[in-house]
């Protein structure tokens, strides 16, 4: 089992090392989504003299569409909409409040989608892989888990060491992620606390468990993959029949639980109907394999069509497509490759597979499920992100504001979703482990990495010049944080309690008004 293991996590390392190579010498591919992009510039590098896309709205309205068009400040390096321009082209100027107001619907259901896509099907098929390599809690929040949420920012700091005059919005981005990881391990404090409480009280009171009374997480926890026809020992009939490959294809692909729905409140109902979309495509599009099941949730007909659609989706969400309609030779074009090859392995797996019984390769799902769950939470988290910076214009903050408040929260929304679903359906550790794990994987690798490829391509030294004052309180509140958790964990023998989530939620407001207040020029270096 060693062995497997670390022939997985090699495969793994050398997957995520060939894609930053690509993503670096690629020119014509764009960034990664959910991050800061290169139009926010880091203290000390210096910048392109481009017009800041908040003057758009000292224009006049027949001038802020082509402003937006043209300015190379006001283009997202990632996503799929491009909401400045629907802002400013698409709407009058009288109805900017109702843009405003359908962006913020629409950000709410990208929350939607990122906690669904965490708690049915990232944390199960995580939770998966931890089981069949017999991984403990700790190591797979530290390896699988910072993959996951790591991942996608190490693409981006690549792309921005690609350019020595981004070379610096790598340190800004890695650095401006610390305040939300000390929420994190807030988060998964409480959240464990919560748990353990409300288990004591369960085991007090203990009573034959019936679908009826158990709460949302613990459904959850037992019927992770939303499909509607598993409903335990209780529900099934006395006589088995058979069903056909139809029957299996139909039945998977519904998300809605019958039962539960003649059971649930209205706003419950309310809440499922929008939630409806989102399962229905992450059903067709993420495997889930579920260990505590008979069959490991294992269904012939849709886990093939798997097999298609789930590298067909990864190849068209990876870069935001752009490796997707890349075309081989000025031919054939790489989704084609892709499909053809997916149709191939799916015909084989369906003629060489039953509907009774998984196969003893059926494991390998998890992992298409974990890869392909973690690029939809990437999506989402990239729309955020972008948003969030379309009202930042709109409202015309500062970039720093911006990136120390909205941008920084948008950045780390999908690990957010991540920790905060494994600690609440009862992997605490695994959380919390993923919380240092994370910026760890993104400053080591990704800062080290991008020098590496830099300098070897262009023979020279990255230098970067931290001359502001705001770039020291960064690195430092860091480096402090490191230190309160090294001295704070071993004090308390390891069992940690809500005064540790407080000394952490204490610094980061602490470091969130230092920084804001720097900013705005309160606190400066006198100069001699």
């Amino acid at each position: 089992m060693a062995g497997g293991l670390l022939n997985v996590s090699w495969v793994l390392s050398l997957l995520c090392v060939l894609q930053m190579v690509e993503t670096v010498s690629g020119a014509r591919a764009p960034s990664a989504g959910a991050h800061i992009s290169s139009q926010f510039p880091a203290a000390g590098v210096s910048q392109t003299s481009v017009v800041d896309c908040r003057e758009v709205c000292g224009l006049n309205a027949s001038d802020r569409c082509a402003f937006v068009r043209t300015n190379p400040d006001c283009r997202s390096d990632g996503g799929y909409l491009d909401y400045l321009e629907g802002i400013f082209c698409h709407f009058p100027a009288r109805l900017l409040p109702l843009a405003i107001t359908l962006y913020a619907f629409w950000l709410l259901y990208l929350f939607l989608i990122l906690g669904v896509t965490a708690a049915k099907f990232f944390c199960p098929n995580l939770s998966a892989i931890s089981t069949t390599l017999k991984l403990s809690h700790n190591v797979a929040g530290v390896t699988f888990l910072a993959f996951g949420n790591g991942a996608p920012d190490i693409f981006s700091a690549l792309v921005a060491f690609s350019d020595p005059r981004t070379a610096g919005l790598a340190f800004g981005a890695l650095f401006g992620y610390l305040g939300f990881y000390a929420f994190y391990v807030v988060t998964v404090v409480l959240c464990t606390w919560i748990y353990q409480r409300q288990r004591r009280r369960s085991l007090v009171c203990s009573m034959p468990a019936t679908p009826e009374i158990l709460s949302d997480s613990e459904e959850e926890r037992m019927s992770s993959n939303t499909n509607s026809y598993d409903y335990g020992e209780e529900y099934r009939p006395l006589l088995l029949y058979p069903e056909t490959t139809a029957q299996i294809l139909v039945q998977a692909l519904n998300p809605l639980d019958y039962r539960k729905w003649r059971t649930k409140p209205m706003y419950w109902r309310v809440l499922k109907v929008f939630k409806l979309p989102v399962e229905f495509l992450l059903l067709l599009t993420v495997p889930v394999m579920d260990p505590d099941k008979e069959d490991r949730n294992w269904k012939r007909p849709l886990n093939c069509l798997h097999l298609v659609i789930s590298p067909l989706f990864l190849t068209l969400t990876l870069q935001s497509g752009a490796y997707g309609v890349y075309e081989i030779g000025g031919l054939f074009p790489v989704w084609a490759v892709v499909v053809i090859a997916g149709t191939a392995l799916a015909a084989v797996t369906f003629f060489a597979t039953s509907n009774s019984e998984p196969p003893r390769f059926h494991w390998l799902f998890a992992f298409l499920g974990f890869l392909t769950s973690a690029l939809w939470i990437n999506a989402a988290a990239t729309e955020v992100v972008n948003i969030l910076r379309s009202l930042g214009v709109v409202f015309r903050l500062s970039n720093t504001v911006l990136g120390l408040t909205l941008l920084a929260w948008g950045n780390s929304i999908g690990d957010v979703f991540s920790d905060f679903t494994l600690a609440r359906q009862g992997y605490p550790r695994m959380a919390f482990s993923a919380c240092f794990g994370g910026i760890i994987f993104n400053m080591l690798v990704g800062v080290g990495l991008g020098c590496l490829l830099q300098i070897s391509r262009s023979h020279m030294e990255v230098k970067l010049e931290p001359d502001g004052l705001l770039v020291w309180i960064l690195a430092g509140t860091l480096g402090l944080s490191l230190v309160c958790s090294l001295v704070l964990v071993p004090l308390q023998c390891f069992q940690l309690s809500r005064v540790y989530g407080c000394c952490l939620l204490l610094l980061y407001l602490t470091f969130l008004v230092v920084a804001l207040l720097t900013e705005f020029g309160v606190i400066h270096l006198k100069t001699v």
